[in-house]
Parts: structure tokens; C-alpha cells; sequence
């Protein structure tokens, strides 16, 4: 019996674990957590055949080598481990990798950037399951791959949002139509070099049958355009749209040029209103047109594109409105985790607004944000360890109103006071840090704000 291990106890190590065994492989599961709820995750597996062992590593030595090692996304690809691994020959692997193996003879949408991809993967989700495919969202949002792999009923399309992070692991992973969102520095502690995160995003796209790219963004209009001369390319203006086929917005309306899709009638056919969509900030316009590109790339019909726009809810963490309380909208911005990411969230409100930012602080160029904070914020409530850094950064700026508070039920509070002191229209968390010094990821980060913001009421 060949024998696996996979390294993480999250979902998407779940998933692998049990594709594995299903089909006869002896599989352990290690992390080096130990907390309840792994705890709990543990008895399942064990009453399921799986071995979990918590608050380990692994290590290779003795006679029983793993054959393969399944490793969840939050683990370097270079770790000593998998490099020593990979000299002994054992298959060394990502979740996405695995889950592909299984579900390769279904079309792919491969979705990555460093912003809008989940907003995008969530809006291609909506639009296909509207035109009737059995089309659900997963990888970095909704399902683990692999679960989808378990399912009876296989997906007739499978939607994947993919971090850099998947990518790295999934070399053999080539989507039917592959989407470039944005790129900006990111995740630079983990891959090193900007051209090294550049080449992995780069990597999807090149595996990719179509690609559709986001010509409003400066670094892919500047190079992208040579390495893939058969994209299809989206703007917000016409004027501005690379080559002859592409989608960009004209009079309200998203409009594709003739040569962009098969079904497309006439030259600047309309296919949905783009005040159809109500999700603020013109990011969340180039995320329409790149949903809408792949949309029509497969064969969907814009009645179906309409329907799904039009009732899209929008995305939980990404600029979502919780609730208004004394005519002051509070907004959750969770997965705001870097500082483009919070910018474009800061620049999507109304202002005055009160910024609740901070935790565990990234490597990036923070001047728009800055400025951003300088034009648009009241006030700037600090929480998490990178409090004194951003307050320092905003001092260098000479911006003064801000208040290191620490932690979010601090940061709430005094949010809610700090906006009727200042007329403030909005209080909106939007972090441009990632999650990790206090809670176990942004979505639970984003979960407290909003029960916090709803006992305000």
C-alpha cells in the first residue's frame, strides 16, 4: 500500500487526505497545531482510517518514506522538508495539483492576481450557475478543490480562485481559461523577488488555453502584452483596450468588440449594464469585465450574464456593508491584506471615513495608501502588531489623527464615537495586513468586526 503525507490540517489537507485513501493509499496527516477544533478534526480522520498526528513535523528518516507529500497552501514551498524531499525523490505536491489529477477532464477557469481575484471568482461562479452549469467556486474560496474531486456529481466547470501560493504546488495544473486580476508587490517575505511572485502568476496564464488580463493595470499592460499575444484584454474605456478583441465599458454598458466571443452578433455588442453590479469602486468594474470576458469565452448567453449581475450580493470580507447605525455605515474590508488591496477599499467609500487598519504588517510600498488616509480619513484606529509601524508611517507623513487601540473591540467602540465626533459617513476595516498575529485567517478577523459592529446596534 503506497503511503502519503500531507502537511496541514486545514480543508484543503482534509480533502487530499480523503482522496487519497479512497483510492488505497496509507495516509497521514500532520500539523503542528494542536487546538480544539484540530482536536476534533483528529477523531473524524481516525474513525475515517487517517492518521493525524498534531503538534508535529515531519521528518525523513527510517524505512517508511512517503511516496508523496500533499501539502497545504500556507507551506513554503521552499521548506528544508520538501527540498529534502524532493532530493530523495519522493512526488512532492499541492492540493490543487492533486485535486486536478482527478478533475482534469472538466474545463477549468484558473483566476489569480494579487487583488480582485475572489470578487471575480465569485461573480464567474454566479454567472455560470445562472446559465444552469453545476459550476461552484473553489481553492482559495468556497470548496477545497479536492472536494469537488469527492463529490458523486463532478462539476461541469470548476471555478478556481488560485494564490500564488497554489500555483507554486501545481505544476501541471492548465486551465481552459486562465484570468489575471492585477499585479503588485506581494507575499514578497515567502517568494523572495518580485520577478520570481511575477513568474509564478505568469505560469497559470501560460498553461492556460485562453487568458483573459486586466488591461488597466500598469505592470500586466507594461508585461504582459508580448508574452501572451492572443489574450483578450479588458478596460474601463474603450480608448484604452490593447488589440482587437476585448471587453471594455462604452455609455454604461459592457461591450465586447466582434472578435471576442463566438457568440458575439455585431461589432460593440452590449451584454449588461455595468450599474447592474452593486458592489462600489471602479476595481470592482474591471472585475465585471473580466467575468464577463470568461463568460462569453464560454459560450454563455448575456441574458443568463444579466440575471446573475443583477443579484449578485457581492463578496463577505471585500468591501461588505454590515450595517448602518446612526447614519454611519459600517464596512467590512477584511481581506484587504496588503496595502493596494486597503487603498482601493479607502478610495471605494465615502468620505470623511474612520480606517480601522493593522496586524501583522507586510513588505510593500505603502505612498498611495498614504495619501489615500491623508485625503480621505478622519481618523486611523490601529490595531495589531503593526500599530506602532503604521504609526510611525503616519507621522512621516505628518498625519496625526490617528490612535493605536489594539484590538478590535477597542477599535469598534471607539470607531462608532470617533465618526459622530467627525461627521464621518463610514467606518470601514480595512487592515492592509495580513491576519495572523490575532486571529487564524481574515475571514475570521472580518466575522468579529461584524459581530462586534452588529451589537452595536
Amino acid at each position: 500500500m503506497p503511503i502519503a503525507h500531507i502537511i496541514g490540517l486545514g480543508k484543503s489537507g482534509i480533502a487530499a487526505a480523503r482522496l487519497l485513501k479512497r483510492d488505497g493509499w496509507a495516509v497521514t496527516i500532520s500539523d503542528r497545531n494542536s487546538s480544539e477544533n484540530l482536536r476534533q478534526e483528529q477523531q473524524q480522520l481516525a474513525n475515517e482510517g487517517i492518521d493525524v498526528k498534531l503538534g508535529y513535523s515531519l521528518e525523513l528518516n527510517g524505512s517508511d518514506l512517503p511516496q508523496m507529500i500533499v501539502v497545504s497552501p500556507g507551506v513554503p514551498w521552499d521548506a528544508p522538508i520538501l527540498i529534502e524531499a524532493r532530493k530523495l525523490g519522493i512526488e512532492t505536491i499541492g492540493e490543487i495539483e492533486l485535486a486536478w489529477r482527478y478533475l482534469q477532464s472538466c474545463p477549468w477557469v484558473g483566476i489569480t492576481g494579487t487583488n480582485g481575484k475572489t470578487t471575480t471568482t465569485a461573480l464567474v461562479a454566479a454567472i455560470f450557475q445562472a446559465a444552469g452549469f453545476h459550476a461552484p467556486a473553489c481553492g482559495n474560496i468556497g470548496y477545497a478543490a479536492g472536494e469537488l474531486a469527492l463529490a458523486e456529481k463532478p462539476p461541469d466547470w470548476v471555478i478556481a480562485e488560485l494564490s500564488s501560493y497554489q500555483i507554486e504546488s501545481s505544476a501541471t495544473v492548465a486551465p481552459k481559461i486562465g484570468v489575471w486580476t492585477t499585479f503588485t508587490p506581494d507575499h514578497l517575505s515567502r517568494h523572495k523577488t518580485l520577478e520570481n511572485y511575477y513568474n509564478i502568476k505568469a505560469h497559470l496564464l501560460s498553461q492556460s488555453q485562453q487568458q483573459v488580463l486586466n488591461g488597466d493595470d500598469p505592470e500586466l499592460r507594461k508585461t504582459a502584452r508580448d508574452r501572451f499575444p492572443n489574450a483578450y484584454w479588458t478596460s474601463v474605456r474603450k480608448a484604452d483596450l490593447i488589440g482587437e478583441k476585448g471587453f471594455y465599458i462604452e455609455d454604461g454598458w459592457v461591450v465586447e468588440t466582434q472578435m471576442a466571443s463566438p457568440q458575439a452578433e455585431k461589432q460593440g455588442e452590449k451584454i449588461v449594464q455595468a450599474s447592474a453590479l452593486r458592489m462600489v469602486g471602479e476595481h470592482n468594474l474591471q472585475n465585471l469585465l473580466m467575468a464577463v470576458a470568461v463568460a462569453r469565452l464560454a459560450g454563455i448567453e448575456k441574458e443568463a450574464i444579466q440575471e446573475a449581475i443583477a443579484n449578485f450580493p457581492g463578496v463577505p470580507h471585500r468591501l461588505e456593508h454590515i450595517c448602518t447605525l446612526a447614519g454611519i455605515d459600517f464596512i467590512n474590508d477584511s481581506k484587504a491584506t496588503n496595502y493596494d488591496a486597503a487603498q482601493v477599499g479607502l478610495a471605494s467609500v465615502n468620505s470623511p471615513a474612520i480606517l480601522i487598519a493593522g496586524g501583522e504588517a507586510k513588505a510593500g510600498d505603502d505612498t498611495s495608501w498614504l495619501e489615500t488616509i491623508q485625503t480621505k480619513a478622519a481618523a486611523v484606529l490601529l490595531i495589531g502588531d503593526a500599530a506602532p509601524v503604521f504609526s510611525q508611517r503616519l507621522q512621516d507623513v505628518g498625519y496625526s489623527s490617528y490612535e493605536i487601540v489594539q484590538t478590535m473591540e477597542k477599535a469598534v467602540s471607539r470607531a462608532a464615537e470617533l465618526a459622530q465626533a467627525h461627521g464621518a459617513k463610514v467606518v470601514l476595516l480595512s487592515p492592509a495586513c495580513a491576519s495572523f498575529d490575532q486571529y487564524q485567517n481574515f475571514e475570521q478577523r472580518g466575522d468579529h468586526f461584524r459581530q462586534l459592529c452588529l451589537e452595536l446596534l
